[in-house]
């Protein structure tokens, strides 16, 4: 799947993206609001993770998605 889909369905989404990374809080969510680039920077500050892992998981997450 494709970011776009991820951003255009945010709000069912972002369950999803909480199941996955819990330390996220849903003010995080909603300030990230479906921008990958702001996704990656949270889960960088909450997680500690570095920015390759962090693209990686995001990657991984988002192809096992199904719509």
């Amino acid at each position: 799947m494709d970011w776009n889909r991820v951003e255009g369905n945010w709000k069912q989404a972002k369950g999803k993206v909480k199941e996955q990374w819990g330390k996220l809080t849903d003010d995080d969510l909603d300030v990230i609001d479906g921008k990958r680039d702001q996704l990656e920077g949270k889960i960088q500050e909450r997680y500690g993770y570095e920015k390759d892992r962090t693209k990686k998981d995001i990657d991984d997450w988002c192809r096992r998605q199904t719509w």
